[in-house]
C-alpha cells in the first residue's frame, strides 16, 4: 500500500510588521517559482522598508535558484535595508549553511527572533 502526501501549495505572502517587510514563503521554490520569490522581493523594497526578512518556515524543498533569488536580493538591497532570512531545520537551513550563505546575510530560527534583530 502506497501513501501519497500532497505537496504544500506554492504561496508568497507578504506583510509588514512595523517598518520591516516580511515576505512569508511556503511549499517548494525552485527554478519554477523562484521568478515568484524575486517579484515579490522586488515589490516589497519598493515600499521603502527599513528591514525586509524572507521567512522559509513553511518551505519543503529549497532549490539553488531560490538561493541565488536570496543572494542577488541581498547584494541589491542590503545597503538600503536590513536583509535577513528565517530558516531552520535540513530543508532550509542546512543547504544555506552549506554554501556558505549563513556569512553573507544573517539566518534565524524563527520570526520572531529575525524581527527583534532588526527591530533593535
Amino acid at each position: 500500500m502506497s501513501t501519497h502526501t500532497q505537496p504544500v501549495p506554492f504561496a508568497v505572502t507578504p506583510r509588514r510588521t512595523d517598518s520591516a517587510a516580511v515576505i512569508a514563503v511556503a511549499g517548494e521554490v525552485d527554478l519554477s517559482t523562484a521568478s515568484v520569490l524575486a517579484s515579490a522581493i522586488a515589490a516589497e523594497t519598493d515600499t521603502h522598508p527599513t528591514a525586509l526578512i524572507v521567512d522559509l518556515t513553511e518551505v519543503s524543498f529549497l532549490a539553488s535558484a531560490a538561493m541565488t533569488v536570496l543572494v542577488h536580493a541581498h547584494q541589491k538591497h542590503s545597503s538600503k535595508l536590513d536583509f535577513s532570512v528565517v530558516a531552520d531545520g535540513p530543508t532550509t537551513s542546512r543547504p544555506l549553511k552549506m554554501m556558505g550563505l549563513d556569512q553573507v546575510f544573517p539566518l534565524y530560527p524563527d520570526l520572531d527572533t529575525a524581527l527583534a534583530a532588526v527591530t533593535r
